[in-house]
């Protein structure tokens, strides 16, 4: 993503549209109270820098799982590794991170089965050693970074924001071939206009419509801002492998859950019980982070602190530049 700089209006759309993924633009203008034209300018000027609205399926509505992976390799085979895994439909989140030595990404399997992709990942050459762990819980950030957030009053909020998607008990949704082409365009572009969703999955666009407010009721998926943190003048990001004791498991995910710095958490399987996605204003802001606010959290055995170089791919189906 382009590096820019944000002024008070960029950061209200940003969490507008953090709010309202698909809310359109001369209503945001209105709850804004600027002109259409404005926010419009605005809008393209910040997509044009790399933002997308994406819309992120909930994949255990789907029945699927997720896999945090972390490999280690020779750095010079990592970037095209991290390619190959970027461009894969199965996986989000893919960096380089430890100076080119490490990738990590997200994978999503069928639920209660490994994934192909490690299967395919076991056999590669020239990777050094593989972890997986499962992701038992979301602990903070489900939704994306909160600390795009915080630009709007709570007026302008609730005339934004949308229905929230109701608690769907029961075994898991049932999608079709066109909802699963949806779900990809919308991946790519959360905004793609329903006469361009019509083209791409061959289905009337009014159907489309009744059909996107029932998989979004349904919490079949979210929208997400994808953003680099960048923007808000955080430059150091890092991934946080965290050793818990079993019995304080919910006092540190309560306690993440209200730290600025976490972007997304999780529960997982293996060694590395809680795993934390972090962004800091700097190297010296990490340091600060880890000995006073992570190290003050009783029951937090070990933390091992993985940097991110680079990032390739996030949450929707677009590479970044």
């Amino acid at each position: 993503m382009e590096n820019i700089t944000l002024d008070v209006l960029d950061r209200r759309i940003l969490h507008a549209l953090a709010i309202a993924g698909r809310t359109p633009l001369r209503r945001i203008a209105a709850v804004l109270g600027c002109s259409e034209r404005t926010l419009a300018q605005r809008y393209r000027r910040l997509r044009d820098a790399g933002m997308r609205v994406v819309a992120v399926p909930d994949r255990r509505r789907l029945g699927r799982a997720d896999w945090l992976v972390r490999l280690r390799c020779a750095p010079d085979t990592a970037p095209r590794i991290a390619q190959a895994l970027a461009r894969r439909e199965d996986t989000s989140w893919v960096a380089l991170a430890s100076g080119g030595t490490e990738l990590t990404c997200m994978a999503h399997a069928e639920s209660g089965s490994g994934s192909l992709l490690l299967e395919k990942l076991s056999r590669t050459p020239r990777i050094d050693a593989i972890t997986a762990h499962c992701v038992l819980r979301d602990l903070a950030g489900a939704h994306g970074w909160p600390g795009r957030l915080g630009a709007l009053e709570a007026g302008e909020i609730e005339r934004l924001r949308e229905p929230e998607p109701a608690e769907q008990p029961g075994p898991p949704e049932r999608i079709t071939a066109a909802d699963q082409a949806l779900l990809r365009a919308l991946a790519v572009d959360g905004r793609t206009g329903f006469p361009a969703l019509s083209a791409l999955t061959g289905t009337p666009e009014s159907t489309l419509r009744r059909r996107l407010t029932e998989l979004h009721r349904r919490g079949v998926f979210f929208y997400d801002v994808d953003i680099d943190p960048g923007w808000f003048d955080y430059d150091c990001t890092a991934v946080l492998w965290l050793t818990v004791a079993p019995g304080e498991l919910d006092a540190v995910a309560a306690a993440l859950a209200g730290h600025i710095e976490v972007a997304y958490a999780a529960a997982t399987s293996g060694t590395a019980n809680i795993v934390a996605f972090t962004v800091y204003r700097d190297l010296d802001a990490c340091y600060g982070y880890l000995a006073h606010r992570l190290g003050a959290l009783p029951g937090v055995l070990t933390v091992e602190t993985s940097l991110i170089t680079r990032q390739i791919k996030g949450p929707g189906a677009e590479l970044m530049s």
